[in-house]
């Protein structure tokens, strides 16, 4: 048992002063501020304050509904690569993840989406999978191989669905593809996520996707027709549609500050902050592997070698964070999309994404400047 006091709690969407969490049984048992925590005898007592400083922030635990790797390793490249990535990522605040799988053979694919299945059963921080690809377009393909680019079949998708057991949350496709729309409804109808990226679609389209059950827009204008003024394409659609949750990489390469705090003026309380961190995230620059395919990375910018596309981001969890308040967004914001909203995207808001008695008790202890101090998963430090 666990009690976190000193801190400035944000959560759902709100600051609290002064405020205090108490950790039991990897929930929370208690929230409150002031000093009705010294109520509680025989507790792990945390002032955040003297560990984090006089403007300690408290948040849940950060969640990442799109990342690919880091600390060197690939989430493609097996059991022992997610736990050492997820380890870097925990460091930096995201208590949980789907695992998201690039594009592959689909033998390749059912068989790491399996391994993702089993890791559901034993980590806790793994939620399930993210398949983005193969059902992409190939003229918005980004770093996805084209020649193992294919239309979404029935027999395709259910052999995927098959080898993740219901573990696959999300499948990001491009819904003007021959059979996508089938395969959106088709997705929905197995309880994941059915995604609109690399994609060619027009708004019209993408409003056709979301009615047949596109939830998620994957990295908004990032592989995608970018937002004009008579064709507001997807992400002018997907902003407009309260059913849609956004995904944002806020890392001053993907979209302009500025566009980061359009976005979340457009869209508020929809906006899913993702890190589509490759394996050069926490680790560092030169040459890596993306899906079969040569990248270089040079500071924070991961480009392939042929075609100079970008190719995911090297980001963390925390940097999003001071990169999107950098920007002109509320903490209070900023921190939803990383907790409360991700959650939502993938149907565990039940448990996850909020510091409220009931929750699970996942947290982040950050500096004024939000650096992270503490992580805890289930109330367990580390």
């Amino acid at each position: 048992m666990t009690v976190v006091h000193s801190a400035r709690l944000v959560s759902g969407g709100t600051e609290t002063a002064d405020a205090w969490v108490r950790f039991a049984d990897g929930r929370v048992s208690a929230v409150g501020t002031g000093g009705g925590w010294r109520g509680f005898d025989d507790e792990d007592v945390v002032d955040a304050a003297a560990l984090a400083g006089p403007d300690a922030v408290l948040a849940p635990g950060f969640i990442d509904i799109h990342g690919h790797g880091g600390a060197g390793v690939s989430y493609d490249d097996g059991t022992e690569a997610i736990r050492r990535a997820r380890a870097l990522h925990r460091a930096h605040g995201t208590t949980r993840a789907v695992v998201s799988l690039v594009t592959a053979p689909l033998p390749d694919l059912e068989r790491r989406v399996a391994i993702v299945a089993d890791l559901v059963e034993t980590d806790a921080d793994i939620l399930g999978s993210h398949l983005e690809g193969p059902f992409l377009d190939a003229a918005h393909r980004g770093a996805h191989d084209p020649a193992l680019l294919q239309p979404p079949t029935g027999a395709a998708l259910r052999r995927l669905l098959d080898a993740g057991r219901g573990t696959v949350r999300q499948i990001t496709l491009a819904p003007e593809i021959a059979g996508g729309m089938d395969a959106i409804r088709m997705i929905a109808a197995a309880g994941a996520v059915p995604a609109v990226g690399h994609t060619s679609a027009d708004a019209a389209t993408t409003r056709a996707a979301v009615d047949a059950g596109a939830r998620i827009l994957t990295h908004a204008f990032n592989g995608m027709p970018g937002l004009g003024h008579r064709a507001p394409g997807p992400v002018g659609a997907a902003a407009s549609d309260p059913r849609v949750i956004l995904e944002v990489i806020a890392d001053g390469v993907h979209l302009d500050p500025a566009v980061v705090r359009i976005l979340f003026a457009a869209a508020p309380g929809r906006i899913a902050l993702i890190t589509d961190a490759m394996a050069a995230a926490g680790a560092p620059g030169g040459r890596y592997l993306l899906g079969g395919l040569a990248v270089d990375v040079e500071g924070d910018t991961a480009r392939l070698v042929e075609g100079g596309s970008i190719a995911g981001s090297t980001l963390t969890h925390d940097r999003a964070l001071r990169l999107a308040v950098q920007a002109g967004v509320p903490l209070a914001e900023a921190v939803r999309a990383l907790t409360e909203t991700p959650a939502r995207a993938v149907g565990r808001d039940g448990d996850l994404g909020r510091l409220e008695a009931g929750m699970s008790a996942d947290a982040v202890l950050l500096s004024g400047d939000l650096h992270v101090r503490r992580v805890w998963t289930a109330g367990s430090a580390g």
